[in-house]
């Protein structure tokens, strides 16, 4: 209230507002004008404009008698650009750079908070602006001189070759055939920056004619920037309440859909999708993610969803596969659709696709060939579908990618049994067009068997230990029982005092061993987990080898780490579990190291032999297992590059990634002595890989 006591009203005015020049009326910004250049002269100035683009051109003419005009670069510019001759089409015709031409751009898109004020006799009168130009030189004519100059170069350069020599030259012609073209390639072309420009060209010019700032016809147009009546019915927008005058004055920002950035047609931001209905945003997550759990997707449409309405609709756009959702191979390929890679029709790709889906449901596992043979698919399109949902394995073929929901397939038995009943009527499509044969509609044996890996985890060998023992705790006994009264009747000299003999249950041994198969399923000599199933190797009592047999495997674990790193100085544990791998597959049946080798004691066994854990400080996004990031390396070899490889193991401690000029002089100042290239090179490659 102090401060409006302090700021009293000094006069009221009047607002009106004109019409008579509405969408007509527009804005030039002029740069700053040379002191050559004169607006007002009326006979060199003519002006054209592109109404639908918003674009004017100017052309100004220039004072050359002017003290400030330089006469020698005006004639020099002329030269350029007309040269010699003198015509029609001279840009130029005094031989004298007398007008320039300005062309418009917009200096803004959404121009209704502007308007243009006359203030008269106590009244202001407002008329909007249809546009604001910002005017900026044209140097157009610059191109025209390049030409001029490229077209005397060619001249020059042709000589005095005759015109009978240039119709006797025969040329090939290469003829093309252009595709149709798809929907989308035309989408692409017209919103190509070449042809809005082509567009822009189209559009034929409006030429106008100047009126100067004196002229009679110019203070008449003046007159329309004045309300032409000042009663109430011409002026009804400004009889409002002061908020809804305030609202007028300074609207809410609201971006128009042309001014926003272009994004791609698959992005779409959680605020936006959450606006639409249930059904549009899980059609539009499926269209995306292709295959997803159930608690994903009620995780992704927020909280408070109602679950049964989601199931209503996740039904509509997706086929229930091993628990989880995928989408329907119509909403990804709609009718009159093709495929981008072959052309094939919607209807054929959804066909194939389905043949895909259909197989998960009976396997996790998919072969890429049986796929291509039955389908009858491009290999381009054959892998999109494979990709859609599942992944790559080397000589195993396609995996599903998602594990089997159980959780979902518990909860829900209802919407398992219609989706089986789906299935069902889509495998009878599918054996009528693809004439499947039997060895299609049931799974393999051994496909089946690949879904469950052959590797169990450390805790389940243990508890399956325990079990076992257990279970052989009486025939143990017994077997004891037995063995005590053969001792008791056989000779005094073979006889063994057994008394109170029990057989202690124990845990079975927490060091598990060590997990072989990732490396030896290619081997095919019948390992599983480093044994040979079939042959009797030491069988361990109660987890535990015998003594002898103990120091026996160690003697030959220790030669084979040995030799191992005095061939290869930097192993990784995951590269040395596969050598050691391959020694066991040249190993004879039946030999020590087949009794089950874990993890720590190769590592132990390791260390023991005189090599050292290298520390690398890989980066933490690293997508390398644990097993590739364990290095070890061999300290001392008894080699003149000892020293050497010492100095770089303690470098690659410090930073997993080091330059070639880094290392060479660490080297030369740790070592004392210059090494030359192929000595560097010895001692890198050995030790690291570039």
């Amino acid at each position: 209230m102090a401060n409006e006591e302090d700021d009293p009203i000094i006069q009221e005015i009047d607002v009106f507002l004109a019409r008579s020049l509405l969408e007509k009326l527009y804005l030039f910004q002029y740069p700053i004008r040379p002191a050559s250049m004169t607006y007002d002269d009326v006979t060199h100035l003519s002006a054209k404009i592109k109404p639908k683009q918003q674009k004017v051109e100017l052309e100004m003419a220039i004072d050359t008698l002017n003290p400030n005009y330089c006469r020698s670069k005006g004639e020099q510019i002329a030269l350029n650009v007309d040269g010699t001759c003198t015509d029609e089409t001279s840009t130029y015709s005094s031989k004298l750079m007398d007008k320039q031409t300005f062309c418009s751009s917009q200096a803004a898109s959404n121009v209704s908070r502007y308007a243009a004020a006359v203030y008269k006799k106590g009244e202001l009168h407002l008329t909007p602006l249809h546009g604001i130009l910002q005017l900026r030189p044209s140097f157009t004519y610059l191109d025209k001189a390049d030409a001029k100059h490229r077209e005397r170069e060619a001249a020059n350069e042709g000589g005095d070759s005759s015109q009978d020599e240039a119709e006797d030259d025969v040329k090939q012609i290469t003829v093309r055939f252009s595709r149709p073209e798809t929907e989308q390639a035309r989408q692409r072309r017209v919103q190509s920056y070449e042809f809005l420009q082509k567009r822009q060209a189209e559009e034929h010019w409006v030429h106008l004619h100047y009126y100067g700032l004196k002229d009679s016809r110019s203070e008449h147009e003046r007159q329309y920037l004045f309300s032409q009546g000042h009663g109430l019915a011409e002026n009804t927008e400004l009889i409002k309440s002061p908020s809804e005058y305030l609202m007028m004055l300074m609207p809410p920002s609201v971006e128009e859909e042309n001014d926003k950035p272009m994004a791609p047609s698959n992005v779409l931001s959680m605020a936006q999708l959450r606006t639409l209905p249930l059904a549009d945003q899980i059609k539009i997550l499926m269209k995306n993610v292709k295959v997803m759990p159930f608690a994903n997707l009620m995780s992704l449409l927020g909280s408070g969803t109602d679950a049964t309405a989601v199931l209503r609709c996740v039904q509509q756009v997706a086929l229930l596969v091993q628990g989880n959702w995928v989408v329907k191979s119509d909403v990804l390929y709609p009718k009159d659709t093709s495929s981008p890679h072959s052309g094939v029709p919607a209807e054929v790709l959804c066909r194939g696709r389905d043949f895909v889906m259909w197989k998960f449901t009976q396997d996790r596992w998919v072969v890429r060939k049986e796929v291509a043979a039955v389908t009858k698919l491009c290999p381009e399109d054959v892998k999109d579908f494979l990709e859609h949902m599942s992944v790559a394995r080397i000589n195993k073929g396609w995996e599903f990618m998602l594990p089997y929901d159980e959780d979902f397939v518990k909860k829900h038995p209802d919407i398992v049994q219609r989706q089986q009943m789906l299935w069902m009527g889509i495998q009878a499509k599918l054996e009528k067009v693809y004439n499947l044969l039997k060895e299609h509609l049931t799974p393999k044996k051994q496909e089946a068997q690949s879904a469950h890996p052959l590797v169990v985890s450390g805790e389940q060998r243990v508890n399956m230990a325990k079990a076992k023992v257990k279970q052989n705790y009486g025939q143990l006994e017994k077997e004891l029982q037995k063995q005590k009264a053969e001792m008791k009747s056989s000779d005094a000299s073979a006889k063994m005092d057994v008394p109170n003999a029990r057989v202690k249950e124990e845990p079975a041994s927490l060091e598990e061993p060590m997990d072989t198969s990732a490396h030896s399923e290619g081997l095919n000599n019948g390992l599983v987990n480093g044994l040979h199933p079939a042959q009797g190797s030491p069988e361990p009592l109660n987890g535990h080898l015998p003594g002898g047999c103990i120091d026996r495997v160690a003697q030959e674990l220790k030669a084979f780490v040995s030799s191992t790193f005095k061939k290869q100085f930097v192993l990784t544990l995951s590269e040395l579990k596969r050598l050691f791998n391959l020694h066991l597959a040249s190993l004879p049946p039946g030999h020590t190291l087949f009794s089950g080798i874990s993890d720590k004691m190769l590592q132990d066994m390791v260390l023991d032999t005189g090599c050292k854990q290298i520390l690398v400080p890989f980066p933490p996004q690293t997508a390398a297992s644990p097993d590739e990031l364990k290095v070890y390396a061999l300290w001392e070899a008894g080699d003149t590059y000892d020293q050497h490889r010492q100095v770089l193991l303690e470098i690659f401690s410090k930073n997993y990634r080091v330059r070639r000029n880094v290392i060479q002089n660490q080297l030369s100042q740790e070592c004392g002595e210059d090494l030359n290239k192929q000595e560097v090179d010895r001692v890198l490659k050995v030790s690291c890989c570039s």
